[in-house]
């Protein structure tokens, strides 16, 4: 009988854990369906907005300078058609749910200047601004991680140097950064191209002019973390297990700190794009700045509103990863 109790109970045990380990599956997934939705609304609310105020701004009706043909004279009849041509004869509602509708089937219209479809106006351009600011999120993690490191918790000089090197480098305006770089080590020592788009080397100095300011926001949000997790219970248990104080550091403390820089690393993502579009410039590189300059100036909606809805997407996208990660990081938020 007590044999046959204890095969039972051994029995039981893995589906216990396959039941335990659904749930967590389902808990992760609901968390996922709700992260999703709200990214939905986030893109949906952003379109809408985007679209009711182009609509409303001063110009947005003149037909004669969305087709590019301002200073021309237009008969009325050919101000009819252009009209009729671009959806602007309909009532401002029609035209919002029809560019719903039409988004929804993955067509963004086609701009009112190029005559080309708006996602092969776009498509290259964004994928390049996109590249660039996930390569500066990541450099400027990696030089605040080894900053944190080398400086945080040391009681000595290099903590208040680390400190300082993280004030001033997030005080530095993007525009100015990128112009002494553009003429210390493009210009002066030649070390990289001073623009263009082809090649490791011309992201270099783009990538540090974005990185460098990041860098210095995401060292002060995790050092502080840093410094409490060091005099933390778990970090003399890590010690007390013969792991040295540099390996404690690493393994215990830094996962610790990581978690506030995680948490502002999906905001950063808004950062670097509206940035990257002023480096950009900078740098003369191929991108959307230049694109969506040119789209505001000549009133060309869709393109705008297809930029709006890129960035709204990316924005939800690397949220929901990094949020995804952070659960990793901290695995008492939810298990996976």
């Amino acid at each position: 009988m007590g044999d046959s109790a204890v095969t039972s109970a051994l029995a039981d045990r893995p589906t216990e854990r396959r039941g335990a380990l659904s749930d967590r599956q389902q808990e992760f997934a609901r968390f996922v369906a709700v992260r999703l939705a709200s990214g939905v609304i986030v893109v949906w609310s952003a379109v809408t907005i985007a679209f009711f105020v182009l609509r409303v701004l001063p110009g947005s009706q003149n037909v004669s300078g969305l087709i590019g043909a301002a200073g021309k004279q237009l008969t009325p009849e050919q101000i009819d058609e252009a009209r009729r041509q671009l959806g602007l004869d309909r009532p401002l509602t029609v035209q919002y749910f029809s560019y719903l509708g039409n988004l929804l089937r993955g067509n963004l219209g086609s701009s009112y200047i190029q005559k080309q479809p708006v996602v092969d106006i776009l498509a290259a351009p964004f994928l390049a601004t996109l590249q660039l600011s996930i390569i500066a999120l990541a450099v400027s993690w990696i030089m605040a991680v080894v900053w944190t490191l080398s400086t945080g918790g040391r009681r000595s000089l290099a903590e208040s140097v680390g400190r300082v090197v993280e004030i001033v480098s997030t005080s530095l305006p993007q525009f100015w950064l990128g112009l002494m770089l553009l003429l210390v080590f493009g210009s002066g020592l030649h070390w990289f191209p001073v623009s263009g788009g082809k090649g490791f080397t011309s992201l270099v100095l783009p990538v540090l002019t974005l990185a460098i300011p990041l860098a210095g926001l995401i060292g002060q949000l995790t050092r502080g973390s840093f410094e409490d997790a060091l005099s933390q219970p778990f970090m003399l248990s890590a010690r007390a297990r013969g792991l040295s104080n540099e390996a404690a550091r690493r393994r215990h403390a830094l996962r610790h700190a990581l978690l506030p820089g995680l948490a502002f690393s999906g905001q950063a993502m808004g950062y670097l794009l509206g940035g990257a579009l002023v480096v950009e410039q900078i740098f003369a590189r191929p991108g959307i700045g230049r694109i969506i300059f040119q789209a505001v100036s000549s009133k060309d909606l869709p393109v705008v509103l297809g930029v709006v809805i890129l960035v709204a997407v990316s924005y939800v996208v690397i949220g929901i990863l990094i949020d995804i990660l952070y659960r990793v990081v901290d695995p008492r938020i939810g298990q996976l």
